[in-house]
């Protein structure tokens, strides 16, 4: 096909870790490589990214600074006390300081002449906002809203009904609507899920680095990622943990330090807290475990990227609830019987290449 302009709107992409900033990377280096001309606006912060765009033919363009706090690339936000306080004052009622994206998101748009392709990836969703008041007054050939989670029925993070009206303002312009698994379509008002089509978190499946596994001395296991009380809570199992006599090692890649305070001094040197690495290392680290954990959310709508990840390491999965009924399980696990154990199915649909061709087909199926 003709090579395409694809522009890509995202909050972060390389160097930041996360969900959506690996979405955005790898989804644009793999439409690049496909002979695409690619433009990523994102938060970039300093970094230089003359050989990174080099080396993946992507042409990289800064959003701007915010002001109120939203992290760029780096990890940097604003900590000023005024900043601070706008964030604990308006952070729901008015999404600050994400709100700030859409002046952001708009300006930048308005910088590209022409664009066959735009693809905006949320959260925060304030991207496909600024990218509704762009496209409204401007003629784009083809845009695609891609929600990572949902927004209004967001489980984690409920927004004030009057968002309602964002939310059906961009539903209504864009030409579809993407979303990683076929359970959140009932996240979404019922009027655009016609335009909801599901292509799943891409990865790359070349050149991974996997350990040549051989069982640790003692049990070990880990889980990584980002935690919510009562909703992705490991506290139930924690506790059940600090009950246990026998020796374990459980490993957390982790942010949030804080949270596990209380079982640290409980569980000693049988919970190491590790901080965030980037995903080739993650994957090798866990490759070594006997097995990982997964905590499942309260909802079908949402479901850990991560879950492929765990995968590709070939390592065992015990997936686990909040309030932890799994303990007949936990103790299989525990002896070495992994017979219970989670597995994803058709994982080849979560290779990069295979979710490229995805949006390259949603742009055919309208422009054959």
């Amino acid at each position: 096909m003709t090579p395409l302009k694809i522009v890509i709107v995202s909050k972060n992409c390389y160097p930041a870790l996360g969900p959506r900033a690996h979405r955005t990377t790898e989804l644009a280096k793999e439409l690049a490589k496909m002979g695409h001309n690619v433009i990523v606006y994102a938060l970039l912060g300093d970094f230089n990214y003359e050989s990174y765009s080099k080396a993946t033919g992507i042409t990289f363009k800064n959003l701007g600074i915010s002001r109120g706090g939203v992290t760029d690339n780096l990890g940097y936000y604003n900590r000023s006390f005024i900043a601070k306080v706008l964030r604990r004052l308006f952070s729901k009622a008015l999404e600050f300081p994400s709100i700030e994206l859409i002046p952001m998101v708009k300006k930048a748009l308005m910088q590209e002449k022409e664009i066959d392709y735009l693809i905006t990836i949320a959260q925060p969703h304030t991207i496909h906002w600024g990218a509704a008041m762009y496209v409204k007054n401007t003629k784009v050939k083809f845009w695609v809203a891609d929600c990572g989670d949902p927004f209004m029925k967001n489980q984690f993070n409920k927004p004030p009904f009057y968002f309602e009206n964002f939310e059906k303002h961009w539903g209504k312009l864009c030409n579809y609507i993407t979303i990683p698994i076929a359970e959140a379509k009932e996240a979404y008002y019922s009027e655009f899920r016609k335009k909801i089509k599901v292509i799943p978190q891409g990865f790359q499946f070349d050149n991974l680095n996997i350990a040549d596994f051989s069982p640790n001395s003692i049990p070990t296991f880990a889980f990584s990622g980002i935690v919510y009380k009562d909703f992705r809570d490991p506290s139930s199992f924690l506790n059940y943990l600090t009950t246990l006599k026998l020796d374990f090692k459980f490993i957390i890649y982790t942010n949030q330090e804080s949270f596990y305070d209380e079982y640290s001094s409980k569980l000693g040197e049988k919970l190491e807290l590790r901080s965030y690495v980037p995903r080739n290392k993650l994957l090798f680290e866990l490759s070594k475990m006997d097995f990982l954990i997964n905590i499942m959310n309260k909802s079908s709508f949402q479901q850990p990227s991560k879950l492929i990840d765990y995968s590709m390491t070939n390592r065992p999965i015990l997936e686990i609830t909040s309030k932890f009924y799994e303990k007949e399980q936990f103790e299989q696990f525990i002896s070495g019987d992994y017979k219970n154990q989670m597995r994803i199915k058709n994982l080849q649909k979560y290779n990069i290449v295979n979710v490229a061709n995805d949006f390259i087909n949603l742009y055919n199926n309208d422009y054959p």
